[in-house]
This record gives structure tokens, sequence and C-alpha cells, in this order.
């Protein structure tokens, strides 16, 4: 059975704005991984994880998108 992604604000500072770049905090990543079981990583410029996000979100158009894809150092 599938565990729920819980809900993040911005306001509580689990996630950040779009303006600061989007993305997950380490509080907001903390929480995701308690309630789901999965092993969110912190955003890396530089090796494997780096290149697999970025194959993964090259669809992403939206502005809270683009915003990660920067902070990931995506082109």
């Amino acid at each position: 059975m599938k565990k729920k992604f819980p809900n993040l604000s911005v306001g509580r500072g689990e996630k950040l704005s779009v303006k600061a770049g989007g993305g997950l905090t380490a509080k907001g990543r903390a929480k995701a991984n308690r309630a789901t079981g999965s092993n969110l990583k912190a955003p890396t410029k530089s090796g494997p994880p780096q290149k697999s996000f970025c194959a993964r979100s090259s669809v992403w158009t939206g502005e809270r998108g683009k915003a990660a894809r920067k902070r990931w150092g995506c082109r």
C-alpha cells in the first residue's frame, strides 16, 4: 500500500518559494521521508543523482519545476 505524500508549506519552512529557487528544505525532506518511507536527497550540482533528476524533470515547464531544475543545475 502506498503512503500518501504529506502537505508541505512554504510558511512552515518545509519548501522554498519559487523566488528562492523552489524545492524542499531539509525539514521538508525529513517530513516526507518519515511519512512515506522514501529517501529524498538534497540537490547536488554534479554526479549521477543530478543527471538522473535532470533527465526525469526535463518535461517540467511550470514555474516551480523551472525553479527546481535551476537549483539542481539542469540546463
